[in-house]
This record gives C-alpha cells, sequence and structure tokens, in this order.
C-alpha cells in the first residue's frame, strides 16, 4: 500500500514516562561501600568506590539496604501507591560492559510500590501549574528497587578522543527507584511539569539531591502517536523510548521531535505497534533531534528469575505506617496553600517550593513572625517579599540558593516584623538585609535552629528555646538597625502637620481620593514623606490619610 502525509487526518501524542531516581543512601543497595548519591561525597577518582559485591566477584553475596527501603515507600506514599505487603528482588539478564555481574538485580512482578496517581495541574502558557483549570489524573504502575549500572566513558578525561570506552564502576550498586507511569501524557508540557515536581518532591522527601547534571534523576520518555486516517481507521506508530535524559529542555525536545517525525517514519515504511517493534533512541542535545541506539527488548528477552541470594521481604503495617509518618508536606500543597492562604501569584508561589530548603527558609520566617503577633496571612505576604525580592537578588548575585546567603530565618523575621512595626522604611528593609547577610558570613553566625534548611514547626507549638532564640535574634537585629541609623524615629507631630500641609496643597487629588480613586493616595504619601522625612514610614502615613479622606 502506497502511503503519503495526505492519508493523515490529526495525530494525537501518547507518552509514558520511566524516570530513575537514585537514593541518597549513606552505602549501596546492596554492598556497604558508599553511595556516590549521597550528599556528602564529592568528585571521586574512577573505580574507587567498589568492593567485591560491587564487582560481582566469586563469593561475593549482596544484603539489601533498608534505608534504601524506606526511600522508596515514602516516594510510594507521595504517589499515593499501594506499598507491597510481600516484595522481592529479581535477576534481570542482559550483558553490558558496564554490568558487572552480567545481570542486573532489579524487580520484576513484586514491587515495593505500585497502583499509584497524582494529580497533574494544567500549565499555563508560561510553563507554571495552573490552578484555575481542571488537574489530569496521572496513574503510577509501579515504582520498584534497583541497583544501577557503571558508566562507560568514550572519550578519555579532557574530552580527547579515544578508539575504546572506559568503565568506571563506581555507580554500579548505587541504589536506583524507577518510576513508571501509565501512558496518560499527551503533550510535551505536562510531561516537563510532572518531572519538576517529581523532582521536587524527592528533594522534600530527602531521598534524592535531584542533581540533573551528576545523573540522580534521568527521564526516559515512551513516546508513539495515533494516527486518524481520512478514512476513518486508526494507526499506531511504533513506542520509541528516549534513554537518559536529564534536563528538562531535552525531555521536551525529545517528545516534540517524536511527534513531528513519527508520522513521516509510517509514512516511509509502515511500522506499526506490535511485539518487537520498540526502538530505544539517544537525544542529541546540539542537533536537537533523537538517534537509534538499538532495538528494544521486550520483559521476555530479560529472563527475569527471582535472585536466591536475596529473601523475599515482607512489609507489615507498622512499618509502612512509621515510614508514613516522615512523609512531609508536599510542595505541590505547600504551592496551592500558598496561593490559597497567602494570596501570592502562581510564579512567586512556585519559586517558594522549587527548592526544599528555601521553602523551610521561608515557612521559618512566616513561624518567627507569628510568634511575634502578626497574623499568618500577612506573615506569609511579608516574609514571601523578603525571600522573592531580597534573598534572591543576594542569591542570584553570589550563585547560592536563597536559603544560604548568611541571614537567618529568626533575623528575617525580625526585620519583617519592624517593618510591620512602622520602624522600617522599604529602603531601609533593604539595606539592613544585606548589612546583615554580610556580617553573618564573615562571623558565620548563621547556625541558628532559625537558620535556613530548618523544617519549620508550623504543625507544633513553639518550644520556649525557640522563643528565646527569636527575642535574640530580633533584640540583635533592632540594635544592629539602630547603630547604623536605619529605624525611622516616629515624630505623630511632624507627621499630622505634614499630611495636613499635603492635603491643603493638593486638593484636586485629595478629591480624587475621596471620590474612591483610592490609587491616587500614593502621590499624598509621596509628599507627606518629603516634608517630614525620617519622622514615619509611608505604610502608616497611607493608613492616616486614608482614614481622613475616606468614609
Amino acid at each position: 500500500m502506497s502511503r503519503s502525509f495526505d492519508m493523515i487526518a490529526s495525530v494525537r501524542l501518547i507518552v509514558g514516562l520511566e524516570i530513575h531516581v537514585e537514593l541518597a543512601t549513606r552505602t549501596k543497595v546492596f554492598s556497604r561501600v558508599t553511595n556516590p548519591a549521597h550528599a556528602s561525597v564529592g568528585d571521586i577518582a574512577p573505580n574507587t568506590l567498589i568492593d567485591p559485591v560491587v564487582l560481582a566477584l566469586p563469593g561475593a553475596l549482596p544484603v539489601l539496604n533498608k534505608e534504601a527501603v524506606e526511600m522508596s515507600m515514602m516516594v510510594g506514599f507521595a504517589l499515593n501507591c499501594t506499598i507491597a505487603d510481600l516484595t522481592k528482588w529479581d535477576r534481570k539478564s542482559y550483558f553490558y560492559p558496564d554490568l558487572p555481574k552480567a545481570y542486573q538485580i532489579s524487580q520484576y512482578d513484586l514491587p515495593v510500590c505500585f497502583d499509584g496517581s497524582v494529580d497533574l495541574p494544567a500549565v499555563d502558557d508560561k510553563g507554571f501549574p495552573d490552578l484555575t483549570k481542571p488537574s489530569k489524573q496521572i496513574g503510577i504502575i509501579r515504582a520498584h528497587l534497583e541497583e544501577d549500572a557503571g558508566k562507560l566513558l568514550h572519550e578519555a578525561p579532557g574530552g580527547f578522543a579515544i578508539d575504546y570506552s572506559i568503565a568506571d564502576y563506581n555507580r554500579a550498586g548505587t541504589p536506583l527507584l524507577e518510576i513508571v507511569t501509565q501512558p496518560d501524557f499527551d503533550n510535551a508540557d505536562d510531561v516537563v511539569l510532572f518531572a519538576k515536581l517529581l523532582r521536587n518532591v524527592c528533594r522534600f522527601l530527602g531521598v534524592s539531591e535531584g542533581v540533573m547534571q551528576k545523573g540522580h534523576m534521568r527521564f526516559e520518555p515512551n513516546i508513539n502517536c495515533v494516527l486518524t486516517l481520512r478514512d476513518g481507521h486508526t494507526v499506531k506508530t511504533p513506542i520509541v523510548e528516549v534513554k537518559n535524559l536529564n534536563s528538562f529542555k531535552s525531555v521536551k525536545g525529545a517528545i516534540e521531535f517524536e511527534l513531528r517525525e513519527q508520522p513521516g517514519r509510517w509514512v516511509a515504511d509502515g511500522r506499526e505497534f506490535g511485539p518487537g517493534t520498540k526502538v530505544t533512541r539517544g537525544w542529541d542535545d546540539h542537533a536537537n533531534r533523537t538517534y537509534v541506539q538499538r532495538e528494544k527488548e521486550d520483559a521476555q528477552d530479560y529472563r527475569y528469575f527471582p535472585d536466591p541470594d536475596i529473601l523475599t521481604l515482607r512489609i507489615d503495617e507498622a512499618w509502612k505506617n512509621r515510614v508514613r509518618t516522615a512523609v512531609p508536606e508536599l510542595p505541590m500543597q505547600r504551592f496551592e496553600r500558598y496561593v490559597r492562604d497567602a494570596s501570592l501569584g502562581v510564579k512567586e508561589a512556585f519559586a517558594l517550593v522549587e527548592e526544599r530548603d528555601v521553602c523551610y527558609f521561608y515557612e521559618a520566617i512566616i513561624d518567627g513572625m507569628v510568634m511575634q503577633g502578626i497574623e499568618r496571612p500577612r506573615a506569609s505576604k511579608v516574609a514571601a517579599n523578603l525571600v522573592l525580592q531580597q534573598a534572591f537578588k543576594r542569591a542570584n548575585e553570589q550563585n547560592l540558593l536563597a536559603s544560604e546567603i548568611g541571614i537567618t530565618a529568626h533575623e528575617a523575621a525580625a526585620i519583617g516584623i519592624l517593618r510591620e512595626q512602622g520602624k522600617l522604611g522599604n529602603q531601609a528593609v533593604d539595606e539592613l538585609f544585606d548589612l546583615l547577610c554580610t556580617a553573618n558570613l564573615v562571623q558565620g553566625r548563621a547556625t541558628d535552629p532559625g537558620s535556613a534548611g530548618s523544617v519549620p514547626s508550623s504543625s507544633q507549638p513553639p518550644t520556649t528555646q525557640i522563643k528565646d532564640q527569636l527575642h535574640t535574634a530580633f533584640a540583635r537585629v533592632e540594635q544592629f538597625a539602630r547603630e547604623w541609623g536605619l529605624l525611622i524615629v516616629r515624630d505623630d507631630a511632624a507627621i499630622n502637620t505634614a499630611i495636613e500641609q499635603t492635603i491643603a496643597a493638593n486638593p484636586k487629588v485629595a478629591e480624587d481620593v475621596r471620590a474612591g480613586k483610592v490609587q491616587a493616595v500614593g502621590r499624598l504619601v509621596g509628599e507627606v514623606m518629603k516634608l517630614a522625612p525620617g519622622k514615619g514610614d509611608a505604610k502608616t502615613v497611607r493608613e492616616e490619610l486614608l482614614k481622613r479622606l475616606t468614609p
């Protein structure tokens, strides 16, 4: 049958996603050797994180890492999965030079986690979650625990060309959680948002550092299309699995490339979805295209069978409950709370949940302000301004996280309180924030429990120790502001006089405010501040003007 593009009436994209998450346990999944994905491990010389188990030497036997199982369970709970009562490990047989045993210890029919789902919010035109539109349910088929392979280098260190491959087994045996979704995605933007949210979930849970450049998370979309022909028939193209993508840009690029190309491949060769038709492709970031690596094996080709060296694991309800209680409020739940309760914009709220420590820093500032009598919705708004404006600006300048710039959460809370009390103007807030960051970094002071990265205590009453620490921080910040001449010396008489003079000198603007044009009050505020510099803050002046000019 001759084929042409004219035969195709429409194209529908289908994407399922496999995500490989390197778990940040202290040791590898089946041996006691150090895990390169752990936060404490820096640059390591090749083939130094190895032992007889990793290299599959005769007589070496694997022993399962309990922490890896518990981290897998935490992710399973976050994805609303069922946690298995009984789980086992299997040998997945294939030969590859970076797999020392010529098989991988993985899971086949009894994974740790299975049958989950997540509600994925809609995506706006800038790639942020859109809470005004219905969400989409993404099914989670399974999340199984296995060991990672080693790494093959096809060029010498320094980028020099070689005509052979170098095997580095440091990564071999790293605990790897493979999460497999249902093919529920129909566009690349949804896949990218899901990938970003999952990375945040894993980082919030503390199960992975999530550094994409280090391969802590690798995404493998399975992509095909349903072609509706003009005669009413439908055709499914073969599935393409794009391997080892480690950036959101490459995930989006690979999916969109395949969506463009697969209809043309069907026109050229007529191949349709079926057994033995799946193809593995790689991604060329420079050419922005995929390329064929190999024909993909089916499950039976791996010759799975239970690993005789690892016992079947029983997970009782008591163990499940212990792990379940360790799961914190997740990023998407926090995002929705910030938008709903703090009236933050979508972009601002998403920025606050992108990094776990920044999010905890933000919430610790809120808690500090609430302890000093500021209502939580107002504290949430003020804290967001401090983090997004002052902290993010300095973080970008120093290539740090906003939680690493030197100031503690208690000190930031103190600045917010002083601003709310009318003791600091906007410019003084910025200057004081900068001075404290610099002073703390020089003195190494940003180490108290109110520092960035401490888990917020919103769900529990503050302890006496925390209250004392906050009181100390507040006193220090206020003294610091006083010494630098940043505090407003409030003079109510001078402010009242300036307000009367301003209203008298600007009758048209005053009348506009009386008529309901509240935004016009800003001009009056500026005039008052000029007449009484340093005698009050703009917030208090605005409130007083509105009190006099509006019913």
